[in-house]
């Protein structure tokens, strides 16, 4: 029996949940399924105590408690390695809590005292099917985010959507305009973080599902997502993906879906920034898309006006270039590889990436502002961060090697 479904995996006994209450949602779908997870996320429906039964498995497994929402009566308890949701019943039976759920594989519910499953909309029908059926058109309007779930929870379990139900949700698609920022992003972040969800962020696009969020995204932008899942592919854009010296965003890890994301704004950065604000991205997010929506363009023309057959930047550009992009150079990779610079333009690139001591691409500082102001005699003020920055640029291009020619260097400058 899967490990969902077995009390003897859970991280409490079975006598402290009451005889009514039963396993219900992603658990049990998932658990039908065969899909095994390392960590247990457990949902649990109860015609009454559902803060209490909380209240008191935390109390007698010292684990933590959160009450999620006093209205509704729904309380966590967190353990080590599992999240234990409970909530009451919806209605006057567990059939009619079942019949005001989004979809009907997430409706079947199973009771670990009886072992018996209860299925009253056929949800295990379709997941035989591989089909994600809504219940009621209702649902769907009662929580707008459902209807850009069903393109998520596809993608994720390599589902199609019913026909009739994509219909509905069509129908629906200018309610997410009402729905919380925080909870769009979340969404949004799986169908770009995996190349199984492009094909369903396109579907989402064609269905009018992304308008209200993201009304610069188009057919082209779409097409260059798909471009950057089979770049990502290529070994060496791999390795500059997943290259841990760099400090990637703040709560990401993930350049592809960073890169994706840029595709997917107006290419004018005054009017991309405020609908990453309004998404709710963190400002390092923010601030490494934006420098994909700014570079990419640059990189193409740099490439243009490069008097080069093979239109390769020259040491300066190349400096230049790493300096603006900063840790978010990755992405930038990954876009530009999948548009039309060529690549011969972005491979040197990548290659000065990967090496750690390449002076271009991870210059070291050969002076520090203190160096030029005890040295030279020099007051603080703007000149000595320039004097740094051309000295930045002579090292990278190897015109100074070592200190003391540094030093000189600056001060013919001054």
């Amino acid at each position: 029996m899967p490990a969902a479904l077995s009390p003897q995996n859970w991280p409490f006994s079975l006598e402290w949940l009451p005889p009514a209450a039963y396993l219900v949602g992603g658990s049990v779908r998932d658990a039908l399924l065969g899909r095994q997870a390392d960590y247990l996320d457990l949902d649990f429906v109860l015609p009454e105590g559902a803060v209490q039964t909380a209240k008191q498995l935390a109390n007698h497994y010292q684990a933590g408690y959160v009450l999620l929402d006093a209205e509704r009566q729904i309380a966590r308890v967190v353990f080590e390695g599992a999240t234990v949701d409970f909530a009451a019943q919806v209605g006057d039976s567990l059939e009619a809590d079942l019949y005001r759920r989004d979809f009907t594989v997430n409706a079947i519910a199973y009771s670990p005292h009886s072992q018996q499953i209860l299925d009253p909309l056929q949800g295990y029908a379709d997941l035989q099917l591989g089909l994600i059926r809504t219940v009621q058109f209702e649902n769907l309007r009662e929580d707008p985010l459902r209807l850009l779930r069903a393109y998520r929870q596809a993608a994720q379990l390599g589902f199609q959507i019913e026909p009739a139900s994509q219909n509905q949700i069509r129908k629906l698609a200018k309610l997410l305009a009402s729905i919380a920022a925080e909870r769009i992003q979340s969404e949004l972040g799986y169908l770009l973080n995996s190349a199984l969800g492009t094909p369903f962020l396109q579907l989402a696009w064609q269905d009018g599902l992304l308008a209200s969020w993201l009304p610069h995204a188009t057919a082209d932008s779409l097409q260059r997502i798909a471009q950057m899942d089979q770049a990502a592919a290529e070994p060496s854009l791999s390795l500059a993906l997943s290259a841990d010296w760099a400090d990637p965003p703040a709560g990401s890890r993930n350049w592809l879906k960073l890169a994706k994301l840029s595709a997917l704004l107006s290419c004018d950065p005054a009017i991309a920034e405020p609908e990453l604000w309004r998404l709710k991205y963190s400002r390092a997010e923010i601030q490494a898309v934006l420098a994909v929506v700014t570079l990419l363009p640059q990189l193409g023309r740099w490439a243009e006006e490069s008097g080069q057959p093979s239109g390769e930047l020259s040491a300066s550009q190349q400096y230049q270039l790493f300096r603006q992009a900063g840790a978010a150079f990755p992405a930038l990779a990954v876009a530009a590889t999948a548009s039309a610079v060529p690549p011969a333009v972005v491979q040197p690139l990548i290659r000065r990436y990967l090496t750690v001591d390449d002076p271009i691409a991870h210059p070291s500082a050969l002076l520090t502002g203190r160096d030029l102001i005890t040295q030279l005699n020099l007051p603080p003020g703007p000149l000595i961060g320039q004097l740094l920055a051309v000295i930045q640029l002579a090292h990278a291009e190897g015109k100074v090697v070592n200190r003391s020619e540094a030093i000189e260097l600056a001060r013919t400058l001054i």
